[in-house]
């Protein structure tokens, strides 16, 4: 059916996103998809049972606008174990219906037409885009290819007096860096006095490695007064598909994000709410994360050590970063496309998750898979 007229796109630039793209390459080559962070291998069974449990008993109708009082107590209370920040169940923990949402909600509730929002690339690719649909504007900073660290200083030459939020992401996607306390200490001094708000994308909270730990803005008192943590039990809980997530953040911004969250899908589902307030009651349910993810990792780093690709050191999350520029002057666009239709494994290039395609002939590989499927793409990576 034509319509009458196009419509006007306020999003003209943007298309089909690269996981959908190389999903549906993968898909049709039969390739092994190391590309998407799902992971594939089944989730704990409790789960299931508790939220099979909670529909035969009859929680299948809508739950509180902020989420269930028994998840938000249990949040609160993770909270308080893992960072001594004790957040109110009351008007300061809000269950969303996944951590995408989660960040919407957060930005346009937040930031006006006009204002200025910094975030940094490679970054996840949402985070401009939900800007731009408020009237505000993105302000990317790259971090440097010899580490993809962030440069304060360079964070503090781009706050103007327009500047409304700092976009975090710790442990980051796509290059698997983590927050040290240091990087937390210079975020507070640089937003010391001003109204900026810190957006923090901590859906990796519980998947950091080699001992270290988590820098979440919960950890200091100054940035938790001006920070909205966003998370997601469905990357703690290997459920990618259960649209779960929260968010905790002051009372007087939570009333905002509340605002949004009401109209956008009123309450998230209320079956998996039950089932994951069950599984927060032990805690060894998540704190074992990182050991089982550190374990993947390494299985991968191990297989890939005779291939010709660089790897670069993964601390959190389950991705890791491979260059190839020392062997292909290709894209890495192209040769991401090479390695499906060649090799039969599917990664996704950098460049995705810049907003100008910067290209550092760097790939993501994703770790969160069986170790079968780990084995068996790095066996066909170190034949490129």
């Amino acid at each position: 059916m034509e319509s009458a007229a196009p419509p006007r796109s306020k999003l003209p630039d943007v298309g089909t996103t690269i996981f959908t793209v190389i999903g549906q390459l993968a898909a049709e080559h039969q390739a092994l998809n190391l590309s998407q962070g799902a992971p594939n291998f089944e989730c704990d069974p409790r789960l299931v049972d508790a939220a099979a449990a909670a529909m035969r008993a009859g929680h299948n109708q809508y739950a509180s606008m902020p989420g269930l009082a028994s998840l938000r107590e249990a949040i609160a209370d993770k909270f308080a174990r893992l960072t001594g920040a004790r957040y109110s169940a009351e008007d300061e923990v809000t269950v969303v219906g996944s951590a995408s949402q989660g960040l919407y909600a957060a930005i346009s509730a937040l930031v006006h037409p006009g204002d200025e929002v910094i975030y940094f690339e490679p970054a996840f690719d949402s985070y401009a885009p939900i800007v731009r649909l408020q009237g505000a504007v993105p302000v990317a900073i790259k971090l440097a290819p010899d580490g993809f660290r962030v440069d304060w200083a360079q964070v503090a030459a781009a706050v103007t007096a327009r500047t409304r939020m700092i976009i975090v992401n710790t442990p980051h996607n796509p290059t698997a860096t983590i927050f040290s306390a240091d990087d937390l200490q210079r975020l507070a001094a640089l937003t010391r006095g001003t109204d900026v708000v810190i957006l923090s994308d901590e859906v990796y909270e519980h998947v950091v490695f080699d001992g270290a730990v988590h820098q979440s803005m919960a950890r200091s008192p100054e940035l938790a007064a001006r920070s909205v943590i966003v998370s997601s039990f469905g990357k703690s809980y290997h459920v990618t598909g259960w649209r779960v997530g929260y968010c905790l953040a002051p009372a007087a911004l939570m009333e905002e994000i509340r605002k949004v969250h009401q109209f956008m899908m009123f309450s998230a589902d209320t079956p998996m709410q039950y089932a994951f307030t069950q599984m927060l009651a032990d805690p060894q349910s998540y704190l074992g994360l990182s050991q089982f993810y550190q374990k993947k990792r390494d299985v991968l780093a191990n297989a890939l050590a005779s291939s010709r690709f660089e790897l670069l050191p993964s601390a959190g999350a389950f991705f890791m970063l491979a260059r190839f520029r020392a062997f292909s002057a290709e894209s890495d666009s192209e040769f991401a496309l090479r390695l499906i239709r060649d090799f039969k494994v599917a990664t996704i290039p950098l460049s995705a998750f810049y907003s100008d395609g910067t290209d550092h002939g760097v790939i993501r590989l994703s770790f969160a898979k069986d170790e079968a499927t780990l084995l068996e793409g790095a066996r066909r990576l170190c034949s490129v």
